[in-house]
């Protein structure tokens, strides 16, 4: 069970998560491992003190963070059983970081590994006080650090997990808690090297870690509690009308993921997929209700479509050169400039003569381009977005690209990607028609479509 940031931001939601907790640990039929996320806003607030500090103001960086910890003091002085023991462990979580912050002003400090040590204090301090919080439920919980049990690379910022060792130390730390019916609680987005040093998986990870550990346990199901009622069929803060989707399969969460849907973090498929193992999304401010179920099989409804996802800040680098005219070599010598920089590519799309990729990280930008100028003539085109249509069965069901494509008949549309799954068609359009175009999508393919079904039945 993992319970992300809005799940744990006050008391009222501190409540609502040990009742969710209570009812799953008293049916007995399995026992659940929590796994839990920074308090909402927690984390932003550490990257800013961070940039404070590096600025030359450790202490005003201190500062900005003490409404955090007195919204943990709040929670701990209210629900907790020991709330002395927690008012330690913060006060030597604070006295920590102030030395952190401090050590930024150090020109031979490695920055990404203090960063890492710096952004991990959000989950182990709410981890902590969870497993406090849960005692005075009189739930048998304890705190684990994740540390001991994800275990990744060296790679700080986003680092990559070791699955084997996470396979070995979790069942090691874990199962023995587990069989002595207790419940572990973890942070998420929290791991460590071999040799110990603390690394994180990137934002949004808490979702990655309960995968993980869901796989190295080989648990019944993965459960990510948000604050959202399941996947929806597109953003509920651009379409009214968005609607929850009962199942998904694998491969149409991870290209909704991946493509926008901020519910799930990109990588928390595979490791379920992997094992098969069911993830379940759910509201945290309203148990009862259906969520999403993301499993090997899944439904196909008569359009095919399950949702739309789309993602902005995007940035189109086109390359164009004769010299791509029969030659080899060409499109590996593009990639590697990516490469070396370390930028991800989202699509690619390629003719005779040009290739067009698009990226959402543009950091290293002006690098990049300078070395893409050996190959050819480069355009770089800003404010684009990514919008993606899911579902089983897209290219084998006739009339789909149609559909998509006559509905946008007056947006641009400037990159086009189909065929390289079976489960999408994704495009890129300015950023300003992002909008009007996923209203006019979700009209198409789900509003149009309901009242069909609703005048098929009736008749």
């Amino acid at each position: 069970m993992k319970f992300g940031g809005t799940s744990v931001e006050d008391v009222p939601a501190f409540e609502r998560l040990v009742g969710i907790v209570n009812t799953a640990y008293a049916l007995k039929r399995s026992f659940p491992v929590v796994v839990v996320s920074a308090m909402a806003g927690v984390t932003n607030a550490l990257v800013a003190s961070l940039e404070q500090s590096a600025a030359g103001d450790p202490e005003g960086a201190m500062s900005s963070l003490e409404p955090h910890f007195e919204r943990h003091l709040t929670v701990a002085r209210r629900l907790a059983i020991e709330p002395a023991e927690f008012e330690v462990t913060l006060d030597a979580a604070k006295h920590e970081i102030a030395n952190l912050l401090n050590a930024t002003l150090d020109d031979d400090i490695h920055l990404p590994q203090l960063q890492d040590l710096v952004l991990s204090y959000g989950e182990r301090l709410s981890a902590a006080l969870l497993a406090n919080v849960l005692r005075q439920a009189n739930l048998p919980a304890q705190h684990v650090d994740a540390r001991r049990c994800i275990i990744t690379n060296e790679e700080h910022g986003r680092a990559e997990p070791l699955t084997q060792e996470i396979t070995h130390r979790s069942q090691a730390k874990l199962q023995p808690l587990i069989d002595e019916e207790k419940i572990p609680v973890l942070e998420g987005f929290v791991g460590a090297t071999v040799d110990g040093t603390t690394t994180t998986l990137g934002r949004g990870g808490s979702d990655y870690t309960a995968a993980l550990i869901g796989a190295a346990l080989n648990v019944n199901e993965v459960q990510i509690w948000t604050d959202v009622t399941g996947v929806l069929t597109a953003d509920p803060r651009l379409v009214s009308q968005a609607r929850t989707i009962p199942r998904l399969s694998y491969e149409e969460a991870a290209e909704l993921a991946y493509f926008g849907a901020k519910v799930l973090h990109p990588k928390t498929i595979q490791p379920a997929m992997e094992q098969r193992i069911p993830v379940r999304i759910c509201n945290a401010r309203d148990p009862n209700a259906e969520g999403t179920v993301v499993c090997s099989d899944t439904e196909l409804l008569p359009s095919s479509v399950k949702a739309i996802a789309h993602k902005t800040g995007i940035t189109l680098v086109r390359v164009t050169s004769a010299r791509m005219l029969g030659a080899y070599g060409f499109l590996h010598a593009i990639f590697e400039v990516f490469n070396r920089h370390r930028t991800v590519i989202d699509i690619v799309t390629t003719s005779e003569v040009s290739v067009s990729l698009s990226l959402d990280d543009t950091s290293t930008l002006a690098a990049i381009v300078d070395e893409l100028n050996q190959f050819g003539a480069v355009r770089v085109e800003r404010n684009q977005a990514i919008i993606c249509v899911v579902g089983e069965g897209l290219r084998t069901t006739s009339g789909i690209a149609g559909r998509i494509f006559n509905c946008l008949s007056d947006i641009n549309v400037s990159l086009i990607s189909h065929g390289a799954s079976s489960v999408n068609v994704t495009f890129v359009v300015e950023e300003r028609n992002v909008p009007e175009a996923i209203l006019r999508l979700h009209a198409t393919f789900f509003e149009h479509d309901v009242a069909q079904i609703g005048e098929a039945a009736v008749a």
